[in-house]
């Protein structure tokens, strides 16, 4: 079964329409496409829905035109920020959402009500100097302060929201390069393998997300293959996600299937249905 539900369009920082993903999708085979925009965010940004219910109603619109040839799922990529999102539920009320995707792409400084864009370090997008801009202006440089700050987010978020997907959860180590630290580090490793933990008691499922490795912005996938590995003594439910911002990214697998099928992963989904 082929199926993507990390999928954005240009409703939010997505290149394409709604329906150029979907038709990219039919034509190619996919059985299910799940669309999951960047949650709404109470700041002027450029990656976000504005129009969420414009977005909504596209959405169920093409579901129901495509119903012969593929399943669309309706959901959103929620950001979990505190102070500006914390609370999904109002939204997934709003839109009838069938699935959630959570993840965490911005911090506040630990103990500051953050009021815009200004008061977030972005540890996502193009830009690896933003990364350090903010890691310096919030963290006062201190990398371990910073992703301690991140994992413990993620960990908030997903005791809350429970969402049906973790996204990207260890997506930190994307901008550091290997210049702050590594992977193998006991105190990162902890961090990482805790979050990991309330996956696995919480019932979630995770991603395993490609992009990086097909923009180059990282060797690895999100988790990385080393956390992955140990996921397997947890029998954490995984599902291949290409977090595609245009048609092609859609195939970007990037050989994840076979990686997992290498190491023995005990449960790869091709559907968020269980």
């Amino acid at each position: 079964m082929l199926s993507n539900y990390h999928t954005h369009s240009n409703y939010c920082d997505g290149k394409a329409s709604l329906r150029d993903m979907v038709e990219f999708a039919v034509a190619h085979g996919f059985d299910a496409l799940g669309f999951s925009g960047h949650s709404p965010l109470p700041f002027e940004n450029t990656f976000s829905i504005t129009d969420y219910d414009g977005y909504c109603r596209e959405v169920r619109a093409l579901q129901q035109e495509f119903a012969d040839r593929i399943e669309i799922s309706l959901g959103l990529e929620f950001d979990y920020v505190p102070g500006m999102l914390e609370d999904f539920a109002p939204l997934i009320a709003k839109g009838g959402l069938d699935y959630t995707i959570g993840s965490v792409h911005l911090l506040p400084a630990p103990g500051v009500e953050p009021h815009s864009a200004d008061d977030l370090w972005f540890i996502d997008g193009p830009s690896w100097e933003r990364y350090d801009e903010g890691l310096n202006r919030l963290f006062g440089g201190d990398i371990r302060r910073g992703v301690t700050a991140y994992f413990h987010q993620q960990n908030d978020m997903l005791v809350r929201n429970r969402p049906t997907i973790v996204g990207h959860p260890d997506k930190i180590a994307m901008h550091n390069r290997g210049r702050y630290f590594t992977e193998d580090e006991p105190w990162y490793e902890q961090l990482a393998l805790e979050t990991l933990s309330i996956v696995h008691e919480l019932g979630l499922i995770c991603e395993v997300n490609t992009r990086g490795i097909y923009k180059g912005r990282h060797p690895d996938y999100y988790p990385s293959r080393r956390l992955l590995r140990a996921m397997r003594q947890w029998r954490i439910p995984v599902i291949v996600s290409t977090d595609a911002h245009a048609p092609d990214d859609l195939l970007r697998t990037e050989g994840a299937f076979q990686f997992l099928h290498d190491i023995d992963y005990p449960e790869v989904l091709t559907s968020w249905r269980r």
